[in-house]
């Protein structure tokens, strides 16, 4: 099996989000706590920061080639050509917390979630092609990494302090979820799931925070790969490239590498011939 290799390394406190945008065919991922954005182009094996300020927790690819990021407060801005343009400036009920990951439906609507921070629970909402904001869920801790089934009729969702990832029955007619039923449960001790992934086969990919490890599982649930890194925290992962087979990984802990391991916070790239599904593209009025 080939060895994850480094392609970025700025000791990211918690790099996240790895987003593919298939149009520049470059990748985009953020360092949440320290508010940066930065990219890389395996063309060019060349990456930069291109965006400092408030914190990314989600990015999303719209159809005009621009960048949605999802934030603090609950705000929702466009990022084009290092203009931020602010879609929705916060949401009243998360003035305390953040976004954190998304994902786009095959309609071109947005699903991110908010953090739980203190007695105030997360929730799950919905960006409209309308630009109008739908919360779907409530009483969730930390959502996290989702995708979809290949028929598109089930949506998967990470909740990771729960250790579970969930499926939810969705109508791509209105975006509607609903019938939450457990697929995977991460026993204790084990670390927790986090950004995650569904390839062209149907199967899982969920990034083990601390956990050392990335998980490939089958549409029932079944472990049926594990890859290593030289992290503790694995956070997310995407496909890319010209066939989707380059899998890109984030890691956290870039801050403190003698307790988090010596690859901590850095993005990994691996190809193991194995194919992931492009991302659908974001139609929300901007």
């Amino acid at each position: 099996m080939e060895t994850p290799k480094i392609i970025a390394d700025y000791h990211c406190h918690n790099a996240e989000v790895p987003t593919w945008h298939p149009m520049e065919k470059r990748l985009y991922w953020s360092d949440i706590p320290t508010g940066r954005v930065f990219r890389y182009d395996p063309a060019t094996a060349s990456h930069e920061q291109i965006y400092a300020g408030d914190s990314v927790g989600a990015i999303a690819v719209h159809e005009d080639g621009s960048l949605l990021f999802f934030m603090n407060k609950g705000a929702i801005a466009r990022w084009q050509n290092g203009t931020l343009t602010p879609i929705i400036p916060e949401i009243p009920a998360e003035r305390e917390t953040r976004f954190n990951d998304c994902i786009v439906d095959p309609a071109g609507r947005v699903f991110s979630g908010t953090m739980e921070k203190g007695k105030h629970l997360g929730s799950l909402y919905r960006l409209n092609t309308d630009g109008t904001l739908t919360q779907v869920l409530e009483n969730l801790q930390i959502p996290n990494g989702m995708g979809f089934t290949l028929d598109r009729k089930h949506l998967y969702l990470t909740d990771s302090p729960k250790r579970k990832i969930y499926r939810f029955d969705y109508d791509v007619s209105t975006g509607n979820i609903s019938d939450r039923q457990v697929v995977i449960t991460i026993p204790e001790k084990k670390g927790v799931p986090d950004g995650m992934t569904v390839d062209a086969e149907g199967y899982i990919w969920s990034a083990r925070w601390d956990g050392h490890h990335l998980f490939r599982y089958s549409p029932d649930g079944t472990e049926v790969l594990r890859i290593p890194f030289p992290a503790k925290k694995v956070s997310a992962l995407t496909f890319g490239g010209e066939d989707y087979t380059d899998i890109y990984v984030t890691t956290a802990g870039g801050d403190n590498r003698a307790k988090e391991g010596k690859g901590a916070g850095a993005v990994f790239h691996l190809n193991l011939g194995i194919r992931g599904m492009p991302e659908f593209l974001a139609k929300t009025a901007v």
